[in-house]
């Protein structure tokens, strides 16, 4: 008998527990071979102290069996609680978000009944980073931050799992006609790799009318990459597009660890009712058990599950007056499950898996969710750009000002390391030649460059701090201007 691969269970808040219950059930009659670790985490573990509602032992088992099984949980209002979610996949380096979208028609009402699309969604980076600032009595700030790296290794996995699924054609979606340079960086990243795979065909789109033909075209889409943000609000449209976002199951998959939820919440409102559809959190352990090496169980599962949608075996959420039988509650749904399992389904086409080197071994977990391929590892970059400092942007608070008299006070700072070149107020040009409409915060960017494109360096940056200390100017921060290999590596600002 081969050996049960140990994975960690977490059954969550509000309907979490239940839907939990029901896919255990199913894993089980379905001969899954896992050795399930219990953990506790979510609201009980927030409202215990662990802001990120997770303990130190439960840290342990997850980083032991390097396999997550989630339920969905509650996040208690107010300031202070960190997204257990958002927590789990940076810490344990989930840097590739797997969502497929599937229409389950005409068994599932859907307005694309064709629609068939993954979403490969970044999963550390951009305002996910979650480095937030008040600076001003009036401005908050959140910081994007996209890497090369990180941008390489979540295009180079897309492309991977089109080739190794048979899709056809890859997506990129960003908004670099305003960020030019950190969605501009992921773009770029996709053009250059788009090469290494000619067999797959590509197209970008910016994320606004992509989420449009999303919307009203989804049958046109069948691979999606793009940064983390974009990725959650399209994955979740895309999800109710199909029928339910309760059908939805997710993937967040690192070199190392991996974890498998449903995309929907806690539900609270129907907590304790045996109402609740388990079909996401299923769906998920069928992804699991493809990543563990037991296709065969995942296939059993996948097919008896849409043997019951198509057979009308309906939770009360996709029950529909016309349905000729009763709507079913949570257990009762994963029983008819488990009582067609074996069987294929006669309308949809039968799900395959197809098996892996995992499936004899079963010593890793470091592999994606498709079909058994090998990754390519990103190397890592080694040379080091020509990086010269040409400038400096200080932040300033400065309530009740205008620009010209701001400007007025800094002028006078000049040095024969540095002349104000610039202020803008919300990244838009203010001074020199700014308009009066301008709308204008207590929050200024004040650009000070080196005259006749001259070097600067760190101990000239702290000269110009002094001087605007001693004047009284209130420093928030500073960002050091530089150029890489020549090359300008700070954005102009808006009207200059």
């Amino acid at each position: 008998m081969k050996e049960l691969t140990p994975i960690t269970v977490a059954c969550g808040d509000g309907i979490g527990p239940e839907i939990m219950a029901a896919t255990l059930a199913v894993l089980d009659a379905a001969g899954a071979r896992i050795k399930p670790e219990f953990i506790e985490i979510g609201q009980s573990q927030y409202l215990a102290g662990h802001s990120s509602g997770i303990s130190p032992d439960a840290w342990d088992s997850l980083r032991r069996t390097k396999v997550f099984l989630k339920a969905p949980i509650t996040t208690p209002q107010g300031g202070g609680f960190k997204s257990l979610n958002v927590t789990i996949r940076k810490t344990l380096g989930l840097y590739a978000n797997i969502r497929p979208c599937v229409s389950y028609a005409p068994f599932v009402p859907t307005l694309h009944p064709d629609m068939n699309i993954v979403i490969v969604r970044e999963n550390e980076e951009d305002l996910y980073a979650g480095i937030e600032h008040r600076q001003t009595d009036d401005v908050y700030q959140c910081l994007k931050l996209i890497t090369r790296p990180g941008c390489e290794r979540i295009v180079r996995y897309a492309f991977e799992y089109a080739q190794s699924h048979g899709r056809k054609h890859v997506t990129c979606m960003t908004k670099d006609n305003i960020m030019k340079m950190t969605d501009g960086l992921f773009h770029k990243v996709f053009d250059e790799m788009a090469h290494e795979y000619p067999a797959i065909s590509t197209d970008h789109m910016i994320i606004d009318i992509g989420a449009a033909r999303l919307a009203t075209r989804p049958n046109r889409f069948d691979v999606i990459v793009t940064p983390n943000l974009y990725g959650d609000i399209i994955s979740d449209i895309a999800a109710e597009l199909t029928g339910s976002v309760g059908l939805a199951p997710s993937a967040n998959i690192g070199d190392q660890c991996a974890m498998f939820e449903a995309i929907h919440g806690s539900a609270p409102d129907i907590a304790g009712q045996g109402i609740a559809n388990p079909s996401g959190l299923l769906l998920a352990a069928v992804l699991m058990l493809v990543h563990i090496g037991q296709p065969a169980v995942a296939e059993s599962i996948h097919n008896a599950w849409l043997c019951a949608i198509e057979q009308g075996v309906h939770s009360a959420e996709l029950h529909q007056q016309t349905s000729h039988l009763a709507a079913v509650g949570t257990q009762a749904f994963a029983q008819a499950v488990i009582d067609r399992l074996g069987h294929v389904p006669s309308h949809f086409m039968p799900v395959t898996y197809t098996s892996n080197e995992r499936e004899e071994t079963n010593d890793s977990h470091t592999s994606t969710i498709d079909k058994g391929n090998e990754r390519k590892t990103v190397a890592a970059k080694t040379v080091k750009a020509d990086k010269q400092m040409v400038g400096v942007d200080v932040f300033v608070h400065a309530p009740n000002v205008t620009a010209d008299f701001l400007a007025g006070q800094l002028s006078a700072l000049t040095t024969n390391a540095f002349a104000l070149q610039m202020i803008t107020n919300r990244g838009v040009k203010v001074w020199p030649g700014g308009f009066g409409e301008t709308f204008c915060t207590d929050h200024w960017r004040c650009r000070f460059a080196a005259p006749n494109n001259q070097l600067i360096n760190h101990a000239d940056i702290i000269g110009l701090l002094q001087a605007l200390t001693t004047r009284g100017i209130d420093v928030i921060k500073t960002e050091n201007l530089c150029t890489f290999n020549g090359e300008r590596g700070f954005a102009l600002g808006q009207g200059q």
